[in-house]
């Protein structure tokens, strides 16, 4: 893919054997400040929206050109709304309502930043049974009770890998956030499953955790 490739809102998104749709969105990656993915809605709406990554685009002169047939594109993951963070930083040169993020935050201050012309990262968590699927708003559960909700994970940009859940503002404590170390995790079926009480989870030591400002 062109890095200098501009995917304009509404455009006309087609397969190597026929249009797929409309470009609705584009989906960052808060951390890196990079396109990873484009929410194409198929004319008139008639059907779910998918998630295409990046790297299908072939092209996007006239029109978006995937290098992809109709039958893949459609077998692509809906491009669910829960996924991404609400009210995303407006950046890339697209208007509110134009832009999606992934729920990543990074660690640290100023880590991340000035990685325009990072490639597609790749994000492999630190759970020892191996890689697992994170979703925000997927309750948390302490070995005593739940405790909210996931608002997103903490990456280090240093490698790309997941270092902490970040719940939701609002749970029990009152605190703005609270960071889970990832090796406390120890399932992920029927939400986040931890092998802290919640009373450790409330000792847990702050985290400084980054918050992407594009303005």
């Amino acid at each position: 893919m062109n890095e200098s490739m501009q995917f304009p809102i509404g455009a006309e998104v087609a397969c190597s054997n026929g249009v797929c749709g409309d470009l609705s969105r584009v989906v960052v990656d808060p951390v890196a400040r990079i396109v990873t993915h484009l929410v194409v809605e198929p004319k008139h709406r008639r059907g779910l929206g998918r998630l295409v990554p990046i790297d299908l685009v072939e092209d996007s002169t006239d029109r978006v050109l995937l290098r992809c047939g109709t039958d893949e594109f459609a077998k692509l993951a809906d491009a669910q709304e829960t996924e991404f963070l609400p009210d995303a930083p407006i950046g890339l040169g697209y208007a509110p309502g134009q832009v999606s993020a992934w729920p990543y935050y990074g660690l640290g201050t100023g880590m991340g930043m000035g990685m325009g012309n990072a490639s597609v990262p790749m994000v492999h968590d630190r759970i020892p049974v191996g890689e697992v699927e994170v979703r925000r708003g997927e309750q948390v559960h302490a070995t005593d009770g739940t405790l909210g909700r996931v608002q997103g994970l903490v990456i280090d940009p240093n490698d790309r890998h997941v270092t902490h859940v970040l719940l939701q503002e609002g749970h029990l404590w009152g605190r703005k956030e609270v960071a889970i170390p990832i090796s406390a995790v120890t399932g992920v079926a029927d939400g986040i499953r931890l092998a802290l009480t919640k009373d450790e989870v409330a000792d847990l030591p702050p985290v400084e955790v980054e918050h992407p400002d594009w303005s």
